[in-house]
């Protein structure tokens, strides 16, 4: 608890009981979170100013603290009463700008040795556990100034990565818009040796049906969307639907007609 040691020598002397040691551990905690003292009491005094210090009298009522805080952002000021009720202590914490009030108990002997209140080193235990205590029960229900500034800079972070006409509700296309399949290996590419073997039909680059007057070079797909010349209008086929050529295509073609090939196993009596 860096910073809390200076504090607790500055206050000792007013250091007679466990919970003015309690106190002392609370007030810092709000300091760390981004609050300074303003004073004691209920109502301001003559010129006041922001301090990590207890203000004077902090400790003048041992069964009744009343101190004042105020963001450093001047966003939030606080009225903190710690009240002692036997051997614990109960926080109520108001924000006076929003009205919100937050309340935590603490057990004074669950974080304070009594018998080592001169030793600084020696008089608080579990002090994870109280930070942790005062975080979430006062920090996080009435806001720390120092909240705004850590999550809105990851909030644009995040609005800055989606695209302006980012809908969540929208289901994403399989390929973007813009973009084209990746195609397969070049066929001039010596890298590309022995891919045809894959795809004997020409899928890739030709296949092994070796045309004589385009072998080697890839054949230009079908777009059913824009249709067949003479047989299919442009658009008889809805986008994304599965489309299976029927006909002979291309009236016309030189060469071979993979068409006029024997089928599998056509010298196979038992077919």
């Amino acid at each position: 608890m860096a910073g809390l040691e200076p504090l607790y020598a500055w206050a000792q002397a007013a250091i007679s009981r466990p919970q003015d040691a309690l106190i002392c551990g609370v007030h810092w905690e709000l300091v760390r979170h981004g609050y300074r003292c303003l004073g004691a009491g209920d109502e301001p005094g003559p010129d006041e100013r922001k301090s990590e210090l207890l203000p004077t009298g902090w400790e003048a009522n041992k069964e009744v603290y009343t101190l004042r805080y105020k963001s450093t952002d001047d966003a939030r000021e606080l009225l903190l009463k710690a009240i002692m009720v036997e051997d614990s202590m109960i926080l109520n914490v108001m924000d006076r700008s929003s009205q919100k009030v937050a309340d935590v108990t603490l057990a004074v002997s669950d974080y304070i040795n009594p018998e080592h209140l001169d030793n600084f080193h020696m008089v608080y235990k579990n002090t994870e556990e109280l930070r942790t205590r005062i975080a979430s029960g006062i920090i996080a229900p009435l806001g720390g100034p120092t909240e705004k500034a850590k999550k809105a800079p990851e909030a644009e972070k995040k609005d800055a990565d989606l695209p302006r006409d980012y809908d969540p509700l929208r289901v994403p296309p399989r390929q973007p818009a813009g973009t084209r399949a990746p195609s397969g290996p070049s066929p001039l590419s010596p890298f590309a040796v022995g891919g045809e073997d894959l795809d004997p039909f020409g899928g890739r680059s030709g296949g092994m049906i070796v045309d004589p007057l385009r072998s080697g070079f890839p054949q230009p797909g079908i777009d059913p969307l824009s249709g067949i010349p003479g047989r299919l209008p442009p658009g008889a086929v809805p986008p994304g639907a599965r489309f299976d050529p029927f006909g002979p295509l291309g009236a016309g073609r030189p060469g071979p007609d993979p068409d006029h090939l024997p089928p599998p196993g056509y010298d196979d009596m038992f077919m």
